[in-house]
This record gives structure tokens, sequence and C-alpha cells, in this order.
């Protein structure tokens, strides 16, 4: 999906395309990152703070009502105003009956040229978290989340059966086409490898489109993987696109029979992971 400046006419875009999802047989509908705005962390900008909202809020309630009248789970990534002065980059997750079933609060916040976003989100505090829906029970990171590892295994172990990503990330348009490809592989390459390694689908939804002052553009690439890393869904780095893809959840035990990284993980061994870097400091 691409956005506009006009946070509501995202929303109508938005909900418009969850009945289409919907009527190709979704039960459970995945937005992008930050879905109802413009990528504003492209600038520094104190004007941008007015884009975000409570949550629950408006946002979620609108979503809230299209989840029970379509009967579909609805993971909805947003801009949160926490209180004066604290703001979140969360996604809120709600139940195919329309319930709120609560959020997750981006753990790992970025600050890159045009990714200024420690300017805008306070760190999660909420920590790792899965939800009980209807149809699975999801684990959901926010893009920046998706390059570690030890997030997806905190969640997977916490019984995630699906990964959800909502995601928002291009190329700078005066690189050339090598790097790009690279860059996605990348970021391809590190989710499939999270699915591979928990025995788990991931699902990672981006953006697509050129946004403010056309320097970045973002380069679509969503994805459906299984719980072996195999794509079943690949999209288009410049459309928009609204695609149903069927996962089997019981796929995981045979994978995690065969390839049992789970059982041989040597947790006794895994404390240095908590330091910063494994020097004499």
């Amino acid at each position: 999906m691409s956005c506009v400046a006009d946070k509501a006419a995202n929303l109508s875009k938005a909900v418009d395309q969850i009945r289409v999802a919907a009527g190709k047989g979704a039960q459970i509908v995945c937005l992008q990152e930050l879905f109802t705005s413009l990528y504003f962390c492209d600038v520094e900008d104190y004007d941008n703070f007015a884009l975000a909202e409570p949550i629950p809020g408006p946002s979620t309630e609108a979503l809230q009502a299209v989840a029970a009248e379509l009967g579909v789970v609805i993971i909805a990534s947003l801009f949160e105003k926490r209180t004066q002065g604290i703001y979140h980059n969360t996604t809120a997750v709600i139940d195919a009956d329309g319930t709120y079933l609560g959020k997750y609060r981006k753990m790992h916040i970025p600050d890159d040229p045009a990714y200024y976003e420690k300017f805008y989100f306070t760190p999660g505090d909420l920590g790792y978290k899965v939800f009980k829906t209807k149809f699975a029970t999801i684990g959901v990171l926010i893009c920046w989340d998706q390059w570690y590892p030890e997030a997806a295994r905190i969640t997977a172990l916490m019984g995630a059966e699906i990964l959800f990503y909502p995601t928002a990330i291009g190329w700078a348009t005066d690189q050339d086409e090598d790097t790009n490809q690279d860059q996605y592989n990348a970021w391809q390459t590190i989710q499939r490898s999270h699915a591979v390694a928990n025995g788990v689908p991931v699902v990672s939804v981006n953006r697509v489109g050129f946004e403010q002052d056309g320097a970045m553009k973002f380069w679509g690439g969503s994805f459906v993987a299984n719980g072996q890393g195999k794509l079943l869904y690949l999209a288009s780095h410049d459309a928009e696109e609204t695609e149903v893809t069927e996962v089997n959840l019981s796929e995981a035990d045979y994978f995690r029979k065969h390839w049992p990284f789970f059982r041989d993980r040597r947790i006794d061994s895994y404390s240095p992971i908590t330091k910063r870097f494994i020097d004499d400091e």
C-alpha cells in the first residue's frame, strides 16, 4: 500500500483493502508500519507529533468495527501517544470478533539518515508479545526488530505460530541498482532465517511508492515464508497488492522434529548474549 498525507484517506483505503482481503478468504490481515500516514521519520519535525493518537483510540475503534463485521483478525501499526511527551511505534491486534487484544511497542528503534525514529519514539517497554487470536497465536514485531534474531526467538519461544513484521523500508533514490538489490536481499534473507530457525511462518508487509521529497522509494517486496524459509508469496517492488496466502500451522511440528533446533539449544551457555560486547569491560 502507498500512503498520502491525509490520515483519514489512508485509513479509508486500508479498510477498503481489508474488505478485499476478507473477500478473498483472509482470516488474519496485516497492515504495514504506520499505515495511517506518510513515513514521517525521514525528517525531525515537531509538527509530526500531531499524527499520534492513543491506543486504543479512533483508529482501533474503526478497525474493531470492521474486524467484527468481516470476522477477521487485524494487525494495525500506529503512532501511539501514550501521554504528553511519550510516544511509541506501536501495533494493535484486534480479534475476529472486534475485541482489542492488546499492543506491542517496537523494541528496537533506529536512527539513520531518513530513519530518524529515535526523535519520535520511546523504546518499547512491554517486552515481546504474543496474541491468542481466533485463528492462531501470533507474534508481532515491527520493522527494525526484523534484523534481530533474539526478538524472533523469544517471540517464538512464547508460543507464536506466525511472526508478523509490519514494515516501512526503502531505497535512497541516488543509489545504484546493485546496492538496492543487495539491501533488499539482506532484508528478505534475515527474515527467512527467522522462519527457519524457529520453524514458523514469517509474514513481512512493506509499503511502496515515493513519499515526501522523493528521496526514498519504498521497496515493497512484501512476502510470506513457511517454517523452512520457502517463499509462499512475493510482492513486486512497485505495485500496491492485497493478497491472501495460506499457511499450514501444523508444519511446525514436522520442521522442529526433523531440524530440532529448539531441542538442541544450549540455554546454559547463552548468558554472554546479555552483554553489549564480549570483552574485558
